[in-house]
């Protein structure tokens, strides 16, 4: 199958590293593998867990296979050009500079008071580590 050249972006690369580290997956697989991982620094639209996939296919990036029993979903998994390509990404000395977006940051730019923005802050990051650590124990 010919593979047409499409153009590779940062939510393409969150999407073969993926692949690379948990191996063959539906598109409902990478939306939850997303979450678990790589949103928490990189966010997605759950709709490009959907899309992306097969776009990267078109590409000869991913293989995809659809399953032949059950619901027949389509299988996602990574090539030896995604492998590559993921690769010589990776390994390129310089990256973009991080984009943040923080509605707290805003709100506090806008003359909120910062402590009980703050304090819901703070809640919301040990929930986060507690999250993260037991993906650790997994």
């Amino acid at each position: 199958m010919k593979s047409k050249q499409i153009k590779l972006t940062g939510t393409s690369y969150a999407l073969l590293a993926l692949l690379d580290r948990f191996g063959e997956l539906t598109s409902y697989e990478i939306k939850d593998a997303l979450v678990a991982s790589v949103e928490n620094f990189w966010p997605v639209p759950h709709t490009t867990a959907y899309q992306e996939p097969a776009r990267l296919a078109s590409g000869g990036y991913l293989s995809s296979r659809q399953e032949k029993g059950g619901r027949r979903r389509r299988r996602y998994a990574l090539t030896d050009a995604g492998r590559k390509a993921l690769r010589e990404w990776a390994d390129e000395p310089q990256a973009a500079p991080p984009q943040l977006r923080d509605e707290l940051l805003l709100k506090i730019f806008a003359g909120a008071d910062p402590a009980p923005l703050l304090d819901a802050r703070l809640d919301f990051y040990r929930a986060k580590v507690s999250e993260l650590e037991a993906y650790l124990e997994l």
